[in-house]
Formats: structure tokens, sequence, C-alpha cells
């Protein structure tokens, strides 16, 4: 724990106290206020003048300072009493939000992100501490050619599956849910990764059924955003009809997300092999 840390509380700690005090002093009147600065000057100018008049005696102006604060804290006393339902108010708005965090909020889970958030979910842990993983093998070119189980996405044989097209932050953000599929005994293979504009044009033409973008209206075209599908027993698995793959791609979803991803599964018009890592003002 670091020295910031340590004096974030007290520093709060002091800022509310100012704003406690700033607040009993404007539900004063402004004749009060005039009578407390009055008070002040008068028993400033007291004591300087008697300091002044007996430098021998240093006692006498911590003294003259003592009686001004007394009669500061006394005239202010009187005058927060008197109008006690005003500062009662006051004060009962400045704490408000505190009483209401402390209530409704879940303080336990805000103080324990840093510690256990990554301990539960492995995969955002990898991602925190930087870790640099490795693209799979490339796969033998006829399994995107093969009708595999349940597909007819014959444009496959011309998709780019290039890792090092893909940006260097989404690429390892798709590599750590592609390992954590793994773990429930799911071996993913990209299906297409980046996607020139001509191609996105093209695969628009082929129907809704395929995609709604035209070029530079998908994700794809700079290499944040793959599609991906299930690779068992030398096939391509991308049915939905398939229990098997239905539920690999709900772990897909729930580990992309947790990752930052956007999941396609969660559209009207629904993908789920397509996650992708949105970025403002990238696309046109």
């Amino acid at each position: 724990m670091n020295t910031a840390t340590i004096a974030a509380p007290f520093l709060l700690a002091l800022i509310y106290a100012i704003a406690v005090f700033a607040a009993g002093w404007h539900i004063l009147d402004s004749r009060r206020r005039s009578s407390i600065r009055k008070r002040l000057r008068d028993s400033a100018a007291s004591g300087a003048a008697r300091a002044g008049s007996r430098i021998h005696l240093l006692a006498e102006a911590p003294r003259a300072c003592w009686h001004a604060a007394s009669a500061a804290v006394a005239a202010s006393a009187g005058a927060a009493w008197r109008g006690r339902r005003k500062l009662c108010i006051s004060v009962l708005l400045l704490i408000a939000p505190a009483i209401l965090l402390l209530t409704f909020g879940d303080v336990s889970r805000i103080q324990s992100y840093d510690e256990t958030a990554a301990r539960r979910d492995p995969v955002v842990a990898a991602l925190l501490e930087g870790e640099q993983l490795v693209p799979p093998a490339a796969l033998p070119p006829e399994v995107f050619t093969a009708r595999e189980a349940g597909s007819d996405r014959t444009e496959l044989a011309t998709a780019s599956r290039e890792w090092t097209l893909l940006d260097a932050d989404f690429r390892q953000r798709l590599l750590l849910v592609f390992r954590a599929m793994e773990k429930h005994g799911y071996r993913m293979a990209l299906l297409e990764g980046y996607r020139s504009p001509e191609r996105q044009q093209m695969l628009a033409t082929l129907g809704t059924h395929v995609t709604n973008a035209k070029a530079f209206q998908s994700y794809h075209q700079f290499g944040l955003a793959a599609d991906s599908a299930f690779y068992r027993d030398g096939k391509l698995v991308i049915s939905e009809k398939d229990p098997w793959a239905m539920e690999g791609y709900r772990l897909y979803g729930e580990y992309a997300e947790s990752v930052g991803l956007v999941w396609g599964g969660r559209w009207q018009m629904r993908d789920f092999g397509h996650v992708e890592l949105r970025r403002a003002g990238t696309l046109r």
C-alpha cells in the first residue's frame, strides 16, 4: 500500500470537515456573519496593539489570539443554536450520500475487486498480467472447404485467417478466450479475421443471412473482429442445431465478454461465432 493510498482517506475527511463548516457558515444570516467578522477584527486589532506596546511579553499575542478565537467560537455557537434547524438540514444533506452508500452499496465488492476479481476469472487475470499468447497452428485448408455438419458457408475458402493481420490487443483477447475454451474441451478454429473492404462489399451482396454490413461498416476491416467455430474429430462444427456446439457458443460468449469483447450471440440477427473489439470512431 503506497503513501497516496494511506493519505487519501485523511484528505477526504479534511475536505468533508471543511464542507461541513462552510455549510454552517453559510446558513448564518448576513448580520450574524458581519458581527463575527467584526469581533475577529476587533480582537485581532486589540491583540496586536497590546502586543506592540508590550513586545517583551510575547505571551500576550497568543493570549489575544485565544480570546479572539474564543469570542468567535462563542458567537458562532450562539448563532448556530439559533439556526439549529437550518444547520441540521445542511448536515443531513452533506452526509446523506455517505449514509446511502454504506446502507445500499456493495462496499465489500468494491474493496476486494483488485484482490479477488482476477482470481475468480483466470482469463481476465492473464489479460491483466500482460501475458502474450501465440496463435495456434493453422488447420489444413481442406477443413474450411469441406461440407462440415450443418454449414453451407462456401465463402470460407477465400477468407483470411492470418493472425498477424489482427489488431494486437484484440488478438491477445481472442487467444485468451481460445485457451479458456480448451479447458472445457472445445478446440476453437479461426474462420475469418481481417476482411478487406472489397470482400466485405462482396459478402454484403450475398444477402442479410451473411452480413448486413457493407465496406468499412464492419470491424473486420480494421482487424478488430473475428468469426470462429469449433474443431472436433477433424471437422468444423458450426451448426446451431448441435447441443454440444450451442453449449460451446454460450461459454464462448461468456469468456469473450469477460475480456471486453462484444459477442454476436446477443444481436437480433445472432452470429454466435462472431466477436469484436469496439473502439469509438473506428467505423465510418
